[in-house]
């Protein structure tokens, strides 16, 4: 008791201390990353983005409940057939539903965005980190490497891998995650020489911190910022990258219902019957719009001169 009332009564004749001491706690209590999903929340067009995205996560994780039939079912009788009650998108010429395709197409789509940055977030932050933390020679390498992939157009360089591999949609992942591994290692290894001469690297170098712990502890939970906003990013042209391959024949193939195929099998019935074209098209752009908001967003969230 005695305790107590002696350190009420220090608080009393110190006040100012006391809330010192209170606003540091609650300082420390503020989490980045609490911070940065409150700057996100405050961004009506990065909100609108997530609203999109989410929207279509939940058209891909719930096609089977909300339509009625397979994308691979057929009516040669209703081919062709304008929106009506029974077929919300109309249908193809196959017959197909377009709406029950649409909605399996953005699992497809989705999947390869997700797959396709993965691989390329992977091995881009492992070759950005390893060029820009122990640079000389290994640097020199791995940045003629990066430069050589991206002195071709990103689609022609697709081409060339999914002819050489062969046309798939896995292929065609397997080329975007390649064509999008320099966008992520000059990004990563420019962050990296940057934070290399920051004091707190010296300082765990001269204590004998070892460079595994360095790059895990240290120069990768600082480099996370611009990797985040990238992958978002990336998302969006990873998809369009997908439905440009699938519009060439080069990505999946039929019967999936891929965003791009769809849009080349009906590119032969824009005048009678555009719907078949329109809706396809639309939902791509909706889905890359969505990623470019949230991307925008969280730059704008995690860039402190951007925050109030």
């Amino acid at each position: 008791m005695k305790t107590k009332e002696k350190r009420s009564e220090q608080q009393v004749a110190n006040p100012a201390k006391s809330g010192q001491q209170l606003d540091t706690e609650e300082i420390e209590a503020i989490s980045p990353w609490k911070d940065t999903l409150k700057q996100l929340r405050k961004n009506r067009f990065a909100f609108a983005g997530v609203i999109i995205i989410v929207f279509f996560i939940c058209l891909g994780l719930f096609a089977p409940l909300l339509t009625s039939s397979g994308y691979e079912d057929q009516e040669l009788a209703n081919r062709l057939q304008s929106p009506s009650a029974e077929h919300w998108l109309g249908t193809d010429d196959l017959g197909r539903d377009i709406f029950t395709r649409i909605a399996y197409g953005a699992r497809v789509s989705l999947q390869v965005g997700f797959f396709a940055v993965t691989g390329a977030l992977v091995f881009g932050t492992l070759l950005g980190i390893v060029a820009g933390y122990f640079g000389r020679w290994i640097d020199m390498i791995i940045s003629r490497i990066f430069d050589i992939l991206l002195a071709f157009p990103s689609i022609l360089l697709a081409i060339a891998v999914v002819a050489i591999l062969g046309a798939s949609l896995q292929n065609a992942l397997i080329a975007i995650a390649i064509i999008n591994i320099p966008i992520f290692g000059r990004l990563v290894r420019s962050k990296v020489i940057s934070l290399r001469e920051e004091e707190y690297i010296m300082a765990a170098k001269a204590q004998g911190m070892k460079n595994g712990r360095i790059l895990l502890h240290h120069i990768l939970p600082n480099s996370a910022a611009p990797i985040i906003v990238q992958s978002t990013l990336g998302f969006g042209t990873a998809i369009l990258e997908a439905a440009a391959l699938g519009f060439l024949g080069l990505g999946a193939q039929a019967p999936t219902p891929e965003w791009g195929k769809m849009l080349a099998d009906s590119r032969d019935f824009i005048q009678l019957a555009p719907w078949t074209l329109i809706v396809p098209g639309v939902a791509i752009m909706l889905v890359v719009l969505g990623f470019n908001l949230i991307g925008d967003g969280l730059r704008d969230a995690l860039d402190p001169k951007m925050k109030n």
